[in-house]
Order: C-alpha cells, then structure tokens, then sequence
C-alpha cells in the first residue's frame, strides 16, 4: 500500500475536527514534519487561528515513533487529550492503518495517592500517621475538601487532580498527595499495584503520543533521572513559556517554617544528639531571617553563610542518621521516614546550594504576606536561588539526541527568532560551531487580516509614566475609551496594584459599566462572566496577558496601562540584565525589551481570536511612540493598522460598539 501523503493526512484530520485548511497550518505541518525527518531543531511562529496543534500532530502520528508533547496550561493539555488526538487518531486510521495510543503523564504529585488516602498522613509532633478525615471539622472548608476528594477516590479511574470538578485547596490536596521524594516506590507500597502514577507512566510507556507539561519536562531535564519515556521526537506548544516554567523548577527555596518541619519530622527518627543538631542549626537560621531585608544577595553575609553551612551539615548528619536507625514502634515507619528524608534531602540541598555560591546562581531575601485560597500560603521570610539563565542547560538537555519542535503565536520578538533562541540555548539562526545545535526559525503567518481588524492606538499625549506614581490622566484616558467601546474590555496591567486603584476609581465614574478585578473570583469565574456580559471590563495582571480566550463582542478594546518592563528590583531578571552588560552586551534590550515584548505580543494577541473579532488595543505609555525601543516591541505585535489620534480611536471604537449592538439585538 502506499504511504498516504502529509496533503491528505492533514485533509482528513481537518475535517474530522470541523475545520478548513489554512496555508499556515499547511507550511507547518510540512516544517514540522521535515524536522522530524531529519532530526533537526525547528521554531514555529504561529498565529492565532492557524490550527497548530493539528500542525504538529499530523506529522508527529504519521512518524510512527513516540513523540512527547509539553505544554504550559492545562486548558491545552485537557484540548489536546479529550478532543484533538482521539478524533485525529479515528480520522487517521483508515489511511495509516493504525490507531496510535495516546497518554497524558504528569508529576507524581498530581496524583491521588492511595497510601495517603487509607494509612493517613505522617505527622510533625507525633509518632506515626494521623487519619487527616477524622482529624479536620467536618463543617470546615479543609473538612468538606477532605470528605469530597474520599469520595472521589472510589468512582475516579485517573487519580489525577485535573479531573476533579471544582477542585480544592492546595491544604487538601496536601493531606493526599505525595511528591516523588516522599513516595515509598511500587515496589515497597501496600498499594503500589493500585497506584495512579504508576498506572500513568505504563500508559506513557505503551503510547505513541505523551502529553506531558513544561514542569515534568524541565524535571526530565534538570535531574537526570528520566520521568518520561524515551523518545525521538519533542514538540513543544506554548514554548514563550518555556523558559520561565524551567526556571520555577529550578528555583530552590528555605523558609524557617519549611526548615522546623523538617526537625519536627525527623526528630522521632534519628539519635538525640543528630537531632539537637539540626534544631540548633535551626534556630540559628531563623533568627537571621527576622533580621534580614529583601532583596538580591550578590554576596552572601558572613553570618548567614555560617548558619546555612551549619544547616547543611546538620541536615546531612540527620540523613545519615535516618538510613542507619529503625524504630518498630512508628506506626507506618517506612512513609514517616520516607517524609521525613525527603524534607531534610531539601533543607540540605538547598543550603549547600546558596552555601556554595554559584556565580551562576541568584540569590534573594524576601518577605511574603499570607495568601488564602487554593493557592494557600502563610506569611513569613524565604530565601530563594534560582539559575542566573537556564539556556546552558537547555542547549545541553534539551537539543540533545532528538528532534526539537518549538511553537507558540509569539516566537518572533523585534522581527526575528534569535531573542527567544537566545532564551533557550541557540546561537543565532544559520550559526555554524562544534557542539551548537542547528535550527530554522518559521513564521507561518496568521489567517487574520490584522491591518482591517485591529487598531494599535498609543496615547502619545499622555504624561510618562512613573514606577508606581499617580496617574491622573491614564484614568481620564481609560475611562473615555470604555465610555467609546460600550464597556467590552479586557484591562492588562503591570501590577495588581495599578490594578485595583483603577478597578475602584472606575466602579465609581462609570458604574454602568461593571469592573471584575481578578483575584475577587477565580480566574474561570472571572473570564465566564466578562464573556457572558459586553458591557462588563475585567482588569487584572499577569495571567491576564496570557490566559484569556473570548472571541467575540464582549472583547473588543484591549488596554495596557504600560510597557510591562521588569521591576528594576526583581532579583533574576536584575541578575540577567547585568551578566549580559558585563559581557559587553546590551542588557536593557536582551532581558528588559525581551521580557516586555513578550508580554505584549501575548497580551496584543487576546484581541482579534476569530475571523470576525474587530477591536483596539491601546497602549496608554507614550514611550511605545517615543522611546528608540519603541520600533523592536512593535515590531513583536501583530500588525494592526497604527495611530496616535484619540479622536480616530474613539470613533472607530463607538463605531464597532454599534455594530456589535446590532448584531446583538438581531440575534435576540
């Protein structure tokens, strides 16, 4: 039989979907699929609407061989698992005559641990394990959680904390959830036949496709032991995250909360006098915490040097001590030890890590204030070492003995590939040197006539913003722009606080137009109701530059209240910027103008997300229209028809406001 042709696989994969061939996806399905054929590295720029993930997913199935594929977020892990590949997979078969198996693999955290569930949890000022059910009110919200994840346990056939609908508490998940330190292993667990991340990673073992996350990747890479199956080919989609996802897992962090459980858990296990050790060497840490003030370390002080050495030598008798000492009377020993090994293994890898003060490390104090929530955390002090840069480990782990497929709308920053190759590892494009890994940089466009759909305004006449001031005129200018858009806007703001001082001031002058501030509901409920209403705004920050998909009218003016540079005191990016300047590079343009271009080609894209979206972004920072950076940022925006002129943009927003209203009461 003849082997089907890409044309074709592609064809029926894409009618199978409900879709139409685009040329985009069509140059990227053939790149995609020429890297693989050669084992070569690729980046795809691909806009939003192209229908990427059927550009990588075509190819990767009709290799035949595995293929992992990472992402950043779980709405695409979820997209990609539940509807994608199985109708990719049936519309395939009859061509390749095959059905290639597809698994979803996570870290072992993310799965519901039976050991937990039916023995309990291991306890900090007891002997053995407690029974976390009995012990939380049943009236309370940690109890309901509880009660609500025992009874999930009998019907769920994955364990994973994903298919719990609605979720809980990152406190509940804790109490049933281990990480893979803390894990007894298959082999030494009563329940290890039963396991739900085992039964993952023998699903990955037997799958053609592995659909995995930045995290698990980065663990893949940085630890040396393999979590994910062999593999020869890796794509990876929402890749503008890559590099800030390995870099949270390679930050290490020391709290004195963190530092006394681990005493706590340890103290039961080992000899009095390994035991003192470590609670002296824990105290001695915790007091110079309360005296310390935030901020980057360039040096560490002399007598914080000695307190983290003595804790990592302290840490290191309590391991010892722990493997060479056994203890019958603790109920459930082997999970108390395992517990407690794991957070001492921490505590001593992280200080001997700060203790030996890599020059390519970065090193910072700082204060945090409580946080409720799902996302809960006490107050207190940590101490935090992340990587200096994560390119010298990506070009090492990651280029290595596969094929490399990057992609994401925003890989093209400044009109090039280089600024995010750089990021991960890559000399500039065509770079020929022993060791250098090859690579082509693809832009394969976007369906959307960005020129006629969208409107760049930025407010030339407004006042240059400064760090944290007030901005009098900025409010003025946001709340005419709502008034002209009929509310129908998404507000993308550098910081939380910009944030809430504009959600309050505009509650009060324009209270016919409902302002959701993120962090009032979760993030689902907040995008669900802006959907769900045109005339309502949502403002918030970060995770608003990136998160928000809502075609349609109810998104129709995207602001940025500014050019989202780096605080001038965030520790890693400060660190970044000064290593290239010592170098004799442009530190400013590398790290700052990357990160905010980034940023705001992400943030540009929640605008135009269907063939009939029609809106303006707005950038209320003149330096955009002024500043010699201004040209290399707006070149990483999609190409939307540019002014400065308030007058032309609030008539071409009134306009598209009406248009939208009558499009509104005809469909009624």
């Amino acid at each position: 039989m003849t082997k089907p042709s890409l044309p074709e696989l592609l064809h029926a994969a894409v009618t199978a979907v409900g879709g139409a061939e685009r040329p985009g996806q069509v140059t990227m399905a053939q790149a995609v699929e020429q890297a693989i054929d050669d084992g070569s590295h690729l980046l795809v720029q691909a806009g939003t609407g192209t229908g990427k993930s059927l550009g990588y997913l075509v190819p990767a199935l009709a290799h035949g061989e595995r293929v992992i594929v990472a992402t950043a977020t779980l709405a695409l892990q979820r997209q990609l698992v539940e509807r994608d590949l199985p109708r990719t997979v049936e519309a395939l078969h009859p061509l390749l005559r095959r059905r290639p198996e597809f698994a979803m693999l996570k870290g072992r955290s993310n799965y519901l641990c039976l050991h937990r569930l039916h023995e309990g949890v291991p306890q900090d000022e007891e002997e053995g394990l407690f029974d976390q059910f009995e012990a939380a009110a049943p009236t309370s919200k940690l109890g309901q959680d509880l009660l609500r994840l025992r009874d999930w346990s009998q019907e769920t056939e994955t364990g994973d904390r994903d298919d719990l609908t609605p979720g809980v508490s990152d406190r509940a998940w804790s109490q049933v959830s281990v990480s893979s330190r803390e894990c007894l292993g298959a082999s030494k667990c009563a329940y290890g036949a039963e396991c739900f991340a085992e039964m993952a990673r023998e699903r990955a073992k037997l799958s053609e496709v592995v659909v995995t996350n930045h995290a698990l990747l980065a663990i893949d890479a940085i630890e040396g032991a393999p979590v994910l199956p062999q593999h020869e080919v890796l794509i990876v989609d929402e890749a503008h995250e890559l590099v800030s996802r390995v870099t949270g897992v390679a930050t290490g962090e020391l709290t004195p909360g963190q530092v006394n459980r681990a005493v706590r858990r340890a103290a039961k296990l080992v000899n009095e006098k390994a035991a003192d050790q470590l609670q002296t060497a824990a105290e001695g840490f915790e007091r110079l915490m309360e005296l310390a003030l935030p901020g980057r370390l360039d040096e560490i002080p002399e007598d914080l040097g000695y307190a983290l050495m003595a804790l990592r030598d302290a840490a290191r008798t309590v391991i010892s001590a722990i493997g060479g000492t056994r203890d019958r009377s603790v109920q459930d020993e082997d999970a108390v030890r395992k517990q407690a090994l794991a957070s001492v293994e921490t505590v001593h890898d992280v200080a001997e890590r700060i203790s030996n003060g890599s020059e390519w490390d970065v090193v910072w104090y700082e204060r945090h204030e409580p946080r409720g929530g799902a996302a809960y955390r006490p107050s207190g002090a940590s101490l935090r070492v992340a990587p200096m840069s994560v390119s010298g480990l990506l070009r090492e782990k990651l280029f290595a003995d596969r094929s490399v497929v990057l992609t994401s709308a925003t890989l093209k920053l400044g009109g090039d590939f280089n600024g995010v190759g750089a990021s991960l590892g890559l000399a500039p494009e065509g770079t020929e040197g022993e060791d250098l890994p090859q690579w082509k940089g693809v832009d394969v466009g976007s369906p959307f006539d960005y020129p006629k759909q969208g409107i760049l305004y930025v407010t030339k006449h407004l006042a240059r913003p400064a760090r944290d001031g007030d901005r009098a005129d900025m409010l003025d200018e946001l709340t005419e722009l709502i008034q002209a858009a009929g509310g129908r806007t998404l507000g993308l703001f550098s910081s939380f606080r910009a944030a809430q001082l504009a959600a309050e001031e505009l509650r009060v002058r324009i209270p016919e137009f409902p302002i959701l501030l993120q962090g009032e509901e979760t993030l689902g409920e907040l995008i669900k109701n802006f959907a769900a209403d045109p005339k309502t705004c949502l403002f918030g920050t970060l995770s608003l530059w990136q998160g928000v998909d809502v075609p349609g009218p109810s998104c129709q003016l995207v602001v940025m209240d500014k050019i989202p540079f780096p605080r001038p005191d965030d520790p890693v990016m400060s660190a970044r910027q000064k290593a290239v300047e010592d170098a004799g590079g442009n530190g400013f343009m590398a790290v700052a103008a990357t990160h905010a271009a980034l940023l705001m080609a992400q943030g540009a894209g929640r605008l135009v997300r269907a063939s009939g979206d029609r809106g303006v972004v707005a950038v209320l920072d003149q330096r955009l229209a002024t500043a010699r950076y201004g040209s290399y940022l707006k070149a990483s925006l999609p190409d939307f028809w540019y002014t400065t002129d308030p007058h032309q943009v609030r008539k071409s927003l009134a306009a598209i406001d009406k248009a939208a209203q009558q499009t509104e009461e005809a469909s009624a």
